[in-house]
């Protein structure tokens, strides 16, 4: 065993009972105190992060390219499904996946209520992967129902929660709706499933229909879409990737990015990003407060100590590298627990969502939490090198102190 080594493992072997035991507690717990709630705020960050994100993305894609309308700001005008804009998606290796989609406005209409929404329609390329994991009731609307076969459409919609509230509709129902133009085409449509993202700009009016029905309410032929909404493989690509789709786009199509149509949510988790970042080096900075502090103590506590090896030829970074290691000793201690700690609150709160939320106000019912394993270890390597950093300051009056004096010192 090297002497640093051996020197390190005697103190803290006979620190039991003496103040700088008390203090060196303080500092791991400092320490594991910091790592644990390093854990919990990326795990709780990225968890809000992505949940957003993916119930954003159920109703609003990376990219929508719309065709003009005149009049009505929910609805588009009429674009060919056949034209230049697709045949550039086709070749984007960027691109995941696109669909084609057509809105329009109507009221719903039951025997005691009325309710303004906005329709969606959408075709059989429509991605519901992520749309399952809200639908609570019912099944997805499809194409194998009675007025499919006798109009060409399926008259089967999804409502979300709220709206099935509001109207007292549950699966199976019948619902009148009325399409808002001139003169306005009533439909009825049969509701088989009611979903639920706690998102209010979606669940408050949007309502999933076909594709074919949007088409024949608009009078458009079966060629004839509103939007094309895209989506990508990177999202950090989100920027190159319109840039480049505008300088193709004809007079007639515009571009939206998702983080333009929701710029206050895409602001607010920006937000999010910079206060725990902020809140996380406040308390790295009061653990390296501590430690040096706690190392402060303990070589004043042995300078005695301090002296006996200096007189007996121990050079200065030698005796240095000897509290080096308890520092680094208390630091390993604290990830331990500090890593334990964070990622068994995780978990449970995972499993058996302890935390619950207001819907209302964060869009969620309950604290999400995402296993970043990578931002964890991330956490542990910034800890372990600014410790090393900042233990190496309290080291240096190791240098000024003289052998005399301190085989003289008494505690």
């Amino acid at each position: 065993m090297r002497f640093p080594s051996f020197v390190a493992k005697r103190i803290r072997n006979n620190e039991a009972g003496s103040f700088s035991a008390t203090v060196s507690r303080i500092g791991v717990a400092s320490i594991a105190i910091g790592v644990a709630v390093g854990i919990v705020s990326f795990a709780v960050l990225i968890g809000f992060k992505e949940t957003i994100q993916k119930k954003v993305f159920l109703f609003g894609a990376h990219i929508n390219i719309t065709a003009f309308a005149l009049g009505n700001t929910y609805e588009e005008g009429a674009m060919n499904i056949r034209n230049p804009v697709a045949d550039e998606l086709k070749r984007m290796p960027e691109i995941s996946h696109w669909q084609a989609v057509a809105h329009k406005s109507g009221i719903l209409k039951t025997s005691d209520e009325i309710k303004g929404v906005l329709l969606k329609g959408v075709g059989k390329d429509y991605d519901w992967d992520l749309f399952k994991n809200t639908l609570v009731e019912g099944r997805l609307i499809g194409k194998t129902d009675s007025s499919s076969l006798k109009y060409g459409y399926s008259s089967e919609i999804l409502v979300s929660r709220k709206i099935a509230s509001q109207l007292k509709l549950k699966p199976g129902d019948d619902v009148i709706m009325y399409s808002l133009q001139d003169p306005p085409r009533p439909r009825k449509l049969k509701i088989s499933g009611i979903y639920d993202t706690q998102m209010e700009e979606f669940d408050d009016r949007l309502i999933i229909g076909d594709l074919a029905l949007v088409q024949r309410l608009n009078g458009w032929g079966p060629d004839s879409i509103g939007t094309y909404e895209v989506y990508l493989k990177d999202f950090q690509q989100l920027d190159n990737v319109s840039l480049h789709l505008k300088k193709i786009l004809p007079p007639a199509v515009y571009l939206q990015k998702v983080t333009d149509v929701f710029r206050q949510l895409f602001d607010w988790l920006i937000l999010l990003d910079r206060n725990t970042a902020v809140f996380l080096t406040l308390i790295l900075f009061v653990a390296c407060f501590n430690m040096i502090s706690i190392l402060l103590v303990m070589i004043m506590e042995r300078t005695p100590l301090i002296g006996l090896l200096k007189t007996l030829g121990s050079p200065n970074k030698q005796i240095r590298m000897v509290f080096f290691r308890v520092g680094l000793y208390m630091v390993r201690q604290g990830l331990l627990i500090g890593n334990i700690a964070g990622l068994a609150f995780c978990w449970i709160q995972h499993e058996f969502k302890v935390i619950k939320l207001d819907p209302v106000n964060y869009n969620m019912d309950t604290v999400p939490i995402i296993f970043d394993w990578a931002t964890f270890l991330l956490i542990n390597v910034i800890t372990i090198v600014v410790s090393a950093l900042i233990l190496l300051i309290p080291t240096l009056i190791i240098t000024r102190i003289q052998p005399i004096k301190a085989m003289l010192f008494k505690k």
